[in-house]
């Protein structure tokens, strides 16, 4: 099954779960403060898939990352004047 599959089938359970939450609303009224949490988290849920299906559909190719050559010779000693070694402190001066 695909992910597009996938996120079909969650659309479809939601919708499902949109259709009872109106039958509960219908029988106990929507003025409670549990129907309206239950609605609200089945609001942000609907949002949630959707957030899912863009990205799925803009990551549909995985993107392989830029190659960076790094060259074998050494580097230019004088990139390292007036440097300190890490945990050591500088060439020429003593630890306290």
């Amino acid at each position: 099954m695909s992910v597009h599959d996938d996120i079909t089938s969650v659309q479809r359970s939601l919708d499902e779960l949109n259709r009872s939450l109106g039958r509960l609303e219908h029988e106990l009224g929507s003025g409670g403060l549990e129907m309206r949490r239950v609605r609200t988290d089945a609001d942000h849920l609907r949002e949630s898939v959707a957030l899912l299906r863009d990205a799925a559909n803009t990551t549909a190719e995985p993107r392989r990352p830029d190659l960076v050559t790094i060259s074998d010779k050494p580097y230019d000693f004088s990139l390292w004047t007036d440097t300190d070694d890490e945990g050591l402190g500088a060439r020429d001066r003593h630890a306290p």
